[in-house]
């Protein structure tokens, strides 16, 4: 039998699937990160467990691991879950699922909720490229150390943050990444008091200073293309190339405006400009 992935609610139990509530029914052993929250969840859909409950968290993780891979190796039903959202996701189970890989034991998943990609459905910024940092470093140094190394990421970043650290992090962020760079605060998602508050950071740094409770999940706009500054010489000789390389002269305007960000009539004038005078 399988290891069981499953994706749990993040906040409304409703947002469980059938074949979660199935998953959990049939398993034999189920690794939760809060056993606590897995009986309440599990009442809230109105389903039994028969299955042996195991708590499985970062604090145990490792140790826990050994045990779920003998379960496995014997052909019984494990389901991995966690609190909230997708096992892995700054949340337990890495260990288990590439345990289970190195073996060649069968692993499924039952894809559920995620903070992630509901924030950037949110957000309202650029989706087509992002990627995910997990949380911040907690102390300040090694906080701003990780943004510098985000500061020419072009690509839309997805965050978590404790609340009670939010307001010292968007700080950091407006000083390494600049002020003006949009974000976009997501909230309790899915709870009674979800909140989505967009701003650039430096608003953003001054709407947290009054205190911010629950779960939260930032979205960072990417950083801006480097603008390369081009003399008409060097956009006359872009357009060139384009045309040695069998572009018509049209196709190689429209390629060297769109690769440099410049008007076409300013490439064209460039090319103009470049002909040799009779």
């Amino acid at each position: 039998m399988p290891l069981v992935v499953a994706g749990a609610p993040i906040g409304q139990a409703a947002d469980a699937s059938p074949r979660l509530a199935a998953a959990l029914e049939a398993a034999e052993v189920i690794a939760a990160e809060d056993t606590r929250r897995l009986h309440r969840l599990c009442a809230d859909l109105g389903i039994s467990l028969t299955g042996r409950v195991v708590s499985y968290f970062d604090g145990n993780e490792q140790q826990r691991t050994a045990g779920l891979l003998e379960a496995l190796r014997a052909g019984q039903r494990v389901v991995l879950v966690t609190d909230a959202g997708m096992p892995m996701v700054s949340d337990p189970g890495y260990r288990l699922v590439a345990a289970a890989a190195a073996e060649d034991l069968p692993v499924t998943c039952v894809p559920g909720p995620s903070a992630v990609t509901a924030a950037l459905a949110l957000s309202g910024l650029p989706t087509d490229r992002f990627c995910f940092e997990g949380f911040l470093p907690r102390k300040p140094g090694e906080r701003r150390a990780r943004l510098r190394e985000l500061q020419a990421e072009r690509r839309t970043c997805v965050l978590f943050e404790a609340p009670h650290r939010l307001a010292d992090a968007l700080a950091d962020m407006s000083s390494v990444l600049g002020p003006q760079r949009r974000a976009v605060v997501c909230r309790e998602l899915t709870k009674t008091y979800e909140e989505v508050v967009r701003g650039t950071l430096a608003e953003l740094v001054a709407w947290a200073e009054a205190g911010v409770r629950g779960e939260v999940t930032l979205v960072l706009q990417g950083a801006a293309p480097p603008r390369v500054e081009l003399t008409p010489q060097a956009l006359a000789a872009l357009v060139g190339r384009r045309e040695e390389a069998g572009l018509t002269r049209k196709e190689a305007l429209a390629a060297v405006a769109a690769e440099t960000g410049r008007p076409k009539r300013e490439v064209y004038d460039a090319v103009v400009a470049a002909k040799p005078s009779r």
